[in-house]
């Protein structure tokens, strides 16, 4: 048996690792790997004469200590363990011992441990393979025997063989590098204490770019023909590493940066130290082909992952509860040196459409679970991958950080990383370095916030003119919280904004309190959003509010428009709040409130996909009217001199305006795209590709789609690949639709297995894609299981996906009918999230339908 702690299975402690010297050799013809493993290992029960670590897929031929021999080996799937028995007292006298471990692995194409990676050499057009690793969470047991637990550190020493002509890449920089008998064999030097899931090594074809304005190298590698669009990347890590050592006072202590973009890759980047990994298109920039959004994600991926270099790599949390410590920090950090790098951006503006509203959405919720989450086995820690260990954890160092001030905030980080450096830590150690920075109690504020689920829901009841009551009860997107759900209380910092400016010392820690305020004529709760709840007010405040965007900062107007849908989405308010405040802010100039108004009301038509076409007609023309005034103001062409800001508000209203079918606005759309094909190539900006494509496959037809197919298969820019691919989905022909489902596992990988969600997402845009696609996940689900196992994250994003564009009570039971007699391990959580994404929807149509149509009447849009 594993030892347990808090019912965790773990290894038992009889002897812990010191030191991996480890070789590793893949066959690129049978996709199989030689590997041995000698670990130094401290002995620290002298009595016991078995060694237990973990190995997936891993075939043993033989294990010795200190050269004696193993009498038995066993290893167990279910538990991912194997047990290597030795003679009675082989570890009787020993302080130390050397376990050496031959094996063999299979170079697999799951995207998990070491494995192969497909791509078309964009030289010479054949089909080729990188061999590459992704080991976190518990991967590096499919790559090499190892004790694979964060909190068991140790030294690496690796060694790769392989032809020649490859590349050879790890952690480290080469010790030495030679060639025997036409094989490379490359020593790197011994790795930083460290835990296994952060070990990578790469051997393949590539090329590299890089950038010396640092003091150490930095390399960004890539498959040849590809490295060119590496540049940006490099040059960003160089300024990146230097503000980030400024910032923590730790030098970044590896003696190399790589950055490698990988061809199938199942998350958008990993932060191996010294080695960083990503998806293409999550690395490399072709800028004058890219959206703006591309930038933008390329470059917060980028520092998201150097932030990891410390916050994860040199200091770990202990065990995987405390990955948000991990992924939220380096979210919220991503954001603090985009800011630096790029003001114009104003991320911490966006932050309240991106970060706070994909973590309230989810955390909304009853399946959702608290930031801190007990996690027993392995299959369990991918699914804490999600919007509350990264999102939720990121808004809550976002709301310490304006609680106790920026600068005091990355003094106590600082402090924290320099007293557990090369260790692991847990979230209480945080906390405690923050109340030190500080002199404020910051464990008892922030303990309720990540070791419990959920926000509370703040209402508001005005008493007259200068008294106001506040309450928090739990939110739930659905409306119907149980009492035994609503027990918590949570410390809320109320952020007072009256004409007077901001009261942050305000804190709302119990059920209700009232307040004394000079005036009411003006006041809003959580000023500038930075707060984890959303407010609810009475009808009159909301017209008030409505009629005040000159005294709302852009963060405060971003925040109502959200509060104001999740309120009439949930049934604490009606939905004609919701319509009457966009409705008077048709002036708006920030892009950030008006991509959060268009999220808004692209969240309310995919509830309402499945009524009647006049009411998807009229829902068109509000719209239509919203935007087309500002549109007009602006027109839609992209100028060089326009700044950032102006570029993404026309980006943003043009694709309201084509998503609404305006009709000249389509017919625009319809001739640069005629053009394009026609070998215009400069005939559609890059900024709106997706969108005219969008507007092609909306009006459907086998010619239109095979256009679009053709620029998948012969694309200009990784981005312009996956916006055709995505329009693929789009197309809501029946037969179009199968044929887009018949690529999806078809056995020439026509579209690589970590894109297959891509043009699923496109099809959750229309009734007939929704459908079908629900449609071929149950057909195909023992063929998905095999592809995608489920202890990876990829089947529970398709899962997701192929369900949650469901409206109507009937869908919740076909689907759970359907999984009834299915084993949910490794995607449970996500299949109830959407189960509950699904009843959320089905009881606002239920609950306001009618308000909606009258609305619309109204308005003489239907």
């Amino acid at each position: 048996m594993t030892s347990t702690t808090i019912n965790r299975e773990i290894l038992p402690t009889n002897v812990s690792p010191l030191n991996y010297h480890l070789q590793i050799e893949p066959n690129f013809e049978t996709f199989k790997f030689d590997g041995i493993v000698k670990i130094d290992l401290k002995v620290n029960e002298k009595n016991v004469d078995t060694v237990k670590l973990n190995s997936l897929d891993i075939e043993i031929h033989s294990a010795n200590v200190d050269g004696i021999d193993s009498v038995y080996v066993t290893s167990d799937n279910e538990s991912q363990v194997t047990e290597f028995g030795f003679p009675k007292g082989t570890f009787s006298s020993k302080d130390n011992a050397i376990l050496e471990i031959k094996f063999a692995g299979i170079l697999n194409d799951n995207m998990a441990g070491f494995y192969r990676a497909k791509y078309e050499d964009k030289l010479t057009g054949e089909t080729k393979y990188m061999a590459t690793t992704q080991m976190e969470p518990t991967d590096a047991r499919r790559a090499f025997p190892c004790f694979d637990e964060p909190n068991l550190k140790a030294t690496f020493d690796v060694t790769l063989v392989s032809d020649q002509r490859l590349t050879h890449l790890s952690n480290m920089d080469v010790k030495e590098e030679i060639i025997t008998d036409g094989k490379k064999i490359t020593h790197f030097n011994r790795s930083p204490e460290m835990s296994t899931y952060l070990v990578a090594f790469i051997v393949a074809e590539l090329k590299y770019v890089e950038n010396n304005d640092f003091r150490i190298p930095i390399r960004v590698y890539a498959t040849p023909g590809n490295e060119q669009n590496g540049q940006f990347a490099a040059d960003l890590t160089a300024k990146t590493l230097a503000f980030f050592e400024s910032s923590f006072s730790i030098q970044y202590p590896l003696p190399k940066m790589d950055n490698v973009a990988v061809h199938e890759f199942s998350a958008g980047a990993m932060e191996n130290w010294g080695l960083v990994t990503y998806r293409v298109v999550d690395l490399l920039l072709d800028k004058e082909h890219s959206t703006l959004d591309r930038i933008q994600r390329v470059a917060e991926v980028v520092q998201h992952e150097l932030a990891h270099q410390w916050f994860g790599n040199l200091v770990t949390m202990d065990w995987w509860e405390g990955l948000w410590l991990n992924e939220g920090f380096a979210t919220w950090m991503s954001w603090y040196s985009c800011n630096e790098f790029q003001p114009e951006w104003k991320v911490w503006e966006q932050y309240v459409t991106d970060t706070l509203q994909g973590a309230l959405s989810l955390d909304s919720l009853r399946s959702s679970h608290p930031i801190e989450i007990p996690v027993k086995r392995a299959d369990e820690i991918n699914q804490i991958f999600d919007a509350i260990s990264y999102s939720k954890g990121a808004s809550l160092l976002r709301m310490i950080s304006k609680w106790l001030g920026e600068d005091v905030f990355i003094k106590g980080v600082s402090q924290y990383l320099q007293k557990f450096k090369y260790g692991n830590a847990k979230t209480e150690d945080l906390w405690n370095s923050l109340a030190e920075a500080s002199g404020k109690d910051v464990r008892s504020v922030m303990n309720v916030w990540t070791k419990k689920v959920g926000f509370p829901i703040i209402t508001v009841e005005e008493n007259g003119s200068d008294k106001l009551t506040i309450k928090q009860n739990r939110y739930l997107s659905t409306g119907d919280v149980k009492p035994d759900e609503d027990e918590t209380l949570y410390p809320v910092f109320l952020a007072l904004k009256t004409s007077e400016g901001v009261d942050n010392a305000l804190v709302l820690d119990e059920r209700s309190k009232t307040i004394q305020i000079k005036d009411n004529d003006f006041f809003k709760i959580n000023g500038d959003q930075s707060g984890i709840y959303i407010t609810s007010y009475s009808d009159e405040r909301w017209a008030k509010l409505g009629k005040q965007a000159d005294l709302l900062s852009v963060e405060d107007r971003t925040g109502l428009v959200a509060d104001a849908k999740a309120l009439a989405a949930s049934g604490y308010t009606s939905t004609t709040n919701f319509f009457n405040l966009i409705s008077g802010w048709k002036k708006e100039s920030s892009f950030v409130v008006w991509e959060q108004i268009l999220n808004s009301i692209s969240s309310l038509r995919s509830t309402w996909i499945f009524e009647p076409k006049e009411v998807q007609d009229a829902l068109n023309k509000m719209t239509n009217d919203l935007v087309s005034g500002k549109l007009n103001e602006l027109g839609w062409e992209i100028k060089p001199e326009d700044s950032f800001a102006v570029q993404r508000l026309k980006v943003s209203l043009f694709g309201a305006a084509c998503s609404s079918r305006d009709d000249k606005i389509e017919r625009i759309a319809v001739d640069m795209f005629n053009r394009y094909i026609g070998g215009d190539k400069k005939a559609i900006p890059a900024l709106i590709k997706p969108i005219v494509f969008n507007v092609i496959a909306r009006i459907g037809g086998e010619d239109n789609y095979e256009k679009i197919y053709q620029l998948y298969l012969k694309p200009v820019s990784s981005d312009e690949k996956l916006a055709a691919l995505r329009t693929l989905g789009r197309f809501e022909d029946q037969k179009l639709i199968d044929r887009t489902l018949s690529y999806l596992l078809d056995e020439r990988d026509t579209i690589l297995s970590q894109d297959i969600y891509i043009p699923m997402q496109g099809m959750r845009g229309h009734v007939n894609g929704i459908n079908k696609l629900w449609e071929w996940t149950q057909t195909n689900w023992e063929e998905l299981v095999v592809k995608l196992p489920p202890g990876l994250s990829m089947l529970g994003s398709i899962v997701t996906i192929s369900t949650s564009g469901f409206t109507s009570f009937d869908k919740i039971d076909e689907i759970k009918q359907f999984y009834d007699n299915k084993s949910t391990k490794g995607f449970d959580q996500g299949l109830a999230q959407s189960l509950d994404t699904i009843k959320s929807k089905a009881q606002w149509i239920e609950r306001d339908r009618a308000v909606v149509l009258q609305y619309l009447k109204d308005h003489d849009y239907l």
